[in-house]
């Protein structure tokens, strides 16, 4: 990572057979373990690994699905560090109970489980907060911010910062939801002012790989986001820039 200050890299492997980019499917156990293995080689700082796909238009998955999926990976993780990219409480508490400590990447900042910043601050896990509106089926048509998408997803997590703090949340990150009910303009927007968010005192993630809105060009959404604030890249492939 010469050249590259202290930006971390979350590298990505998804369980789930229909998720977005099709680059990051592992085709089963033994498939995830190698990938995961390969991203540690190659000097992530964390593996985030998904039972379900959230693109757009991508239907709800019954736990017990996605539980059959993250099982039989967990059981068998490499020493490292890792997140899941779950909204479930109850997923997170299986979990746990497999693996200890981990990082819980909620797209839903906690809003689509009730019971999950209760279990996240009990059990003092890490969580990545992320801004969006809707579903994977409803946010392309919730993307009308009149104060501005910045000024919008900063007072989103004002408000999730005092949910925190109520719920002992000490280790969170700050994700704004790229891709998540934004249009192609506004989340370049909220690229160039990811500066914004310095306030909250917390990491800022940035999961620009391959989104819609980069029309191709991952290396120059990922450069903006490093050179405006973000202190990690969530990734389907390690950088170009690092």
């Amino acid at each position: 990572m010469s050249g590259s200050g202290n930006i971390k890299v979350m590298g990505i492997v998804n369980l789930s057979h229909d998720s977005f980019f099709a680059g990051s499917i592992a085709s089963g156990t033994e498939d995830a373990l190698r990938r995961i293995r390969e991203w540690f080689d190659a000097g992530a700082w964390m593996v985030d690994i998904g039972p379900v796909s959230t693109r757009p238009g991508a239907a709800d998955v019954d736990v017990e699905l996605q539980w059959k999926l993250l099982e039989p990976v967990l059981k068998r993780l490499p020493e490292g560090r890792y997140s899941l990219d779950i909204t479930s409480a109850e997923l997170a508490r299986r979990a746990y109970g497999l693996i200890g400590h981990f990082t819980v990447n909620d797209i839903s900042a906690g809003e689509d489980d009730a019971e999950m910043l209760p279990l996240v601050g009990e059990l003092g896990l890490g969580y990545v907060a992320m801004h969006k509106r809707g579903n994977p089926r409803s946010m392309d048509s919730l993307c009308d911010y009149p104060q501005g998408v910045v000024k919008a997803v900063d007072d989103y997590f004002r408000d999730f910062s005092a949910k925190a703090e109520a719920f002992g949340i000490r280790d969170w990150i700050l994700d704004p939801g790229f891709g998540f009910a934004k249009t192609v303009d506004q989340n370049w927007e909220l690229l160039r002012g990811l500066g914004a968010f310095r306030h909250f005192g917390r990491p800022i993630l940035a999961g620009v790989a391959d989104k819609r809105f980069t029309k191709g060009d991952t290396p120059a959404a990922e450069a903006l986001a490093v050179a405006n604030g973000a202190d990690i890249l969530r990734c389907h492939a390690f950088p170009q820039l690092l």
